[in-house]
């Protein structure tokens, strides 16, 4: 296992020193919707849309998993932070709490700038410039999303005449890091969008035998020869795209 740099020694044991799991039985839904919008989520839950039903938590102090009703149907909602580390830990612990069907809905920069703000794109490969992600499988410059969960995602988007983007993105944990250099590099290999956790929600879901995909919208744009933030997240398309990804994770 031993190798000249740590990130590479993956270790394909399954059994960790501690393991994602609750200490008491709990009554979650299958189906589970990654919201990245806590101002929606903050609107859902002043309207009596949804009720907690666990309790996620970390030195920032504990993060809700919600529960909702869908005609008739049960679907958990939850918002896995900001970064690979810490929303593959949050996801790893929602697998322990019964989940396996998972769709992601957040937003994401654009390494082109034709790609409107508020436009959707559906990442099928996520490039793994990220760490979490070689702690869940063996290296690799790729790792896919689950194919039944972007079809589901594709299904929707198509009913509800919502334009998207089927391509990569570039997943990284450094914001402040992201170089010319290393836009350029991203997009000559096909990376639509860079955001911070897409590679590693991927290999969570891959270790753990779980279905996952996202839908991510334009965001700021790095395609140009100045950083555009375009206000990115004012987006108003960030409600319908919750509605999106919950109609796309109950077709799973």
């Amino acid at each position: 296992m031993r190798r000249e740099y740590p990130i590479l020694e993956f270790d394909p044991e399954r059994r960790a020193m501690i393991e994602p799991v609750p200490n008491r039985s709990v009554d979650m839904p299958e189906h589970c919707v990654v919201c990245f919008f806590q101002d929606v989520i903050t609107g859902l839950r002043e309207a009596g849309r949804m009720r907690e039903v666990w309790l996620l938590g970390s030195e920032m102090g504990t993060h809700p998993v919600y529960e909702l009703d869908i005609n008739g149907q049960r679907i958990a909602l939850f918002h896995p932070g900001v970064g690979a580390p810490l929303a593959a830990a949050f996801l790893d612990e929602v697998i322990g709490l019964g989940c396996r069907k998972f769709i992601a809905c957040g937003g994401a920069g654009v390494l082109d700038g034709e790609i409107a703000m508020g436009h959707l794109v559906v990442p099928t490969v996520a490039v793994r410039d990220e760490g979490t992600s070689y702690h869940y499988l063996p290296p690799a410059r790729e790792v896919a999303a689950s194919p039944m969960g972007v079809a589901a995602i594709e299904v929707t988007l198509r009913e509800q005449g919502a334009s998207y983007l089927l391509g990569k993105t570039w997943t990284t944990d450094a914001i402040y890091r992201e170089t010319p250099a290393k836009v350029r590099r991203r997009r000559e290999e096909g990376c639509l969008t860079v955001e911070m956790e897409a590679a590693a929600f991927f290999a969570v879901a891959e270790f753990r035998g779980v279905t996952f995909a996202q839908i991510l919208y334009g965001g700021d744009n790095l395609g140009g020869d100045e950083w555009d933030s375009r206000d990115w997240m004012r987006s108003p398309v960030r409600d319908r795209l919750l509605w999106l990804a919950i109609d796309a994770c109950l077709r799973l």
